[in-house]
């Protein structure tokens, strides 16, 4: 039976769900299971009950309660409490059976190497995940091939026939894949990485990010020059001031939006396991060992606020941590496996990504103003306690169900059990908040009212139903003003409403960019792995702002840092006026 919108409408009422609209369609063109021709076979709530069911099985192995389990995992699930990674809503219970978001895979400097890499994302695409590559290990453009006698061609060259690979995959029947693609700011190729993407059409299954080192983020702001490194001798073949290689990257970023920066040592730093990490997942939230998987999940924080009391629900929200720690930990045990190296190295670390989404309307519906130092403290608030909780239910799970098995190696090691290496990551939820209803990941609303360009070119309108009941309490809602919140996105500007409302209902663009990177930085204090987040820039922005906004993100303690400069390129949000702004249409 082909179920239709409405269709899904009554039967999701029927199971105590209440979706909008854009969140069936949503659903309908990437999650909802299909039979042989292509027909939708199950209902929004029956796709839930499938991935609770499935994902409860785990609790068997460990002589738990899987019936138990399985209610409660629905029923945080059915009220949009929290949502797991795309391809565990996609996969659970069916054949395929992949329900890892990423997977970061090495690219070692040889032929075999290099297609090895591309077979195995060849592999992870089609089962429904992302990939990640660091490309710092080949040698440089005409570098001495030895074994033809010939020269090098480079990363570059290479990054583009992973491109063209991406193209023609679908990823588990539903959508193409995602690359992020990295390269150490000392790599000789480091300028021609940068432009790689400023040409349009140019390797748009990636996302790319130059991996910075301390000691050039400390040469870029206070002078001096890095060695450029080719990385098949150790040997460095000239020097360039590192002053100069920041500007190529805030050019190239102010034109298009790439590259993104990701301090690398930092990461490694803060990395509690052996081993040094090169590249993240495709949206840079979660850096990985080659061949280990993120399996991410995200609490609704809007939900967390208690009705008409404009208070956080701490004790609902740690029981929901603890639960939300059960259900990604029990998801690693029932998950199929690409690759037999990723399950090994899976299941050596257990690695999990809990984090968050609808920040944005939690501040809403605390009174708080997302460009107050009010958020600031609020957001350090909300993922400390966050933290705290999950490493908790993690070492009861350890004392449960054994820890994993590098604790011994990790720098987690004064603990007497601990499940799972890491507990905590925040992603851009890029979709699985239309399903929850609610704002992206950590970001302030773009706008409220806009143009959504998702899922193979659907076109999803959306307006804050906040802001529309705000209005409606104020007695100010009317249809002229629906207009002219849908020409403007914004408030700003529009007469009849409060001064106050304005500041609460503030927009991406209405936020400097420095409370952006504070947001950010007051997230990642508490993130064990690293936060996706972009920071949000006007048209007329200049390339000095750009790096302004890097240094801060480097002095504030951020693990990466994007940016967007308003209407640069092709984009996933668009206001009501045709205009756009970015959106991830991977992770989560």
């Amino acid at each position: 039976m082909r179920w239709d919108a409405w269709e899904m409408i009554e039967a999701q009422d029927r199971a105590g769900l209440n979706l909008s609209a854009n969140a069936i369609q949503v659903l309908e063109k990437r999650y909802l299971s299909r039979d042989q021709l292509g027909r939708i076979a199950e209902t929004p709530g029956e796709m839930l009950e499938r991935v609770a069911g499935h994902v409860a099985l785990a609790e068997k192995r460990h002589g738990g309660d899987a019936e138990g389990y399985r209610r409660r995992f629905l029923e945080m699930m059915a009220g949009l409490e929290f949502l797991p990674n795309s391809p565990t809503l996609m996969n659970a219970g069916l054949p395929l059976g992949q329900l890892s978001a990423c997977f970061v895979l090495p690219v070692e400097d040889s032929l075999p190497g290099i297609f090895d890499a591309l077979k195995s994302m060849a592999l992870i695409h089609q089962s429904g995940g992302g990939t990640g590559f660091s490309f710092s290990r080949l040698r440089p453009r005409n570098d001495v091939v030895r074994a033809t006698g010939g020269v090098a061609s480079g990363p570059v060259s290479f990054m583009r026939i992973f491109d063209a690979a991406t193209d023609v995959i679908k990823q588990g029947g539903r959508r193409r894949g995602a690359n992020m693609a990295t390269l150490r700011v000392d790599h000789p190729d480091i300028l021609e990485f940068i432009a790689a993407k400023e040409r349009p059409g140019s390797l748009e299954n990636f996302n790319i990010s130059v991996a910075a080192t301390d000691d050039f983020m400390k040469k870029a702001r206070g002078g001096g020059e890095i060695d450029l490194v080719n990385p098949r001798t150790g040997q460095a073949t000239g020097r360039m001031e590192a002053g100069e290689i920041m500007g190529r990257i805030a050019g190239s970023a102010w034109k298009g939006g790439d590259p993104g920066m990701i301090f690398i040592d930092r990461i490694n730093a803060a990395h509690p396991l052996p081993g040094t990490i090169e590249s993240t997942n495709p949206c840079g939230e979660q850096p990985l060992l080659p061949y280990e998987s993120c399996n991410l999940g995200s609490i609704n924080l809007s939900r967390m606020v208690k009705e008409g009391a404009g208070v956080v629900d701490w004790e609902r929200l740690g029981d929901l941590v603890a639960l939300a720690v059960r259900f990604l930990d029990d998801v690693i045990d029932v998950n199929r496996f690409p690759l037999p190296e990723i399950e090994q190295a899976t299941l050596q670390s257990r690695k999990i990504g809990l984090g968050v989404m609808g920040f944005a309307e939690m501040l809403i519906l605390l009174g708080i103003s997302y460009r107050s130092p009010e958020a600031v403290r609020i957001a350090e608030e909300v993922m400390k306690f966050i933290s705290d909780e999950a490493r908790r239910a993690s070492a009861r799970l350890g004392e449960e169900r054994g820890s994993f098995p590098l604790l011994g190696q990790s720098r987690l090691k004064g603990w007497a059990a601990m499940r799972n290496a890491t507990l905590t990551t925040i992603a851009p939820t890029g979709t699985i908040s239309i399903i929850a209803g609610t704002s992206s990941g950590i970001e302030p609303l773009f706008a409220l009212a806009y143009v959504r360009n998702v899922l193979e070119g659907a076109r999803l309108t959306e307006v804050s139903p906040l802001f529309e009941r705000a209005a409606e309490e104020r007695g100010i809602y009317s249809q002229k003003l629906q207009a002219e919140l849908a020409r403007k996105g914004s408030a700003s500007g529009l007469a009849g409403v409060p001064e106050e409302m304005k500041d609460l209902f503030v927009t991406a663009l209405e936020i400097p960019p420095e409370q952006h990177v504070r947001v950010q930085a007051a997230f990642q204090k508490y993130t064990d792995n690293a936060v996706s987040k972009t920071v949000n820039l006007a048209e007329k922005a200049t390339v000095e702002d750009v790096r302004a906004v890097y240094h801060l993100a480097y002095d504030l303690g951020c693990k990466g840092v994007t940016v967007f400069r308003y209407g640069s390129r092709s984009q996933v949000l668009y206001l009501g006026n045709g205009e756009t702004v970015p959106g991830c249409k991977y992770c989560g």
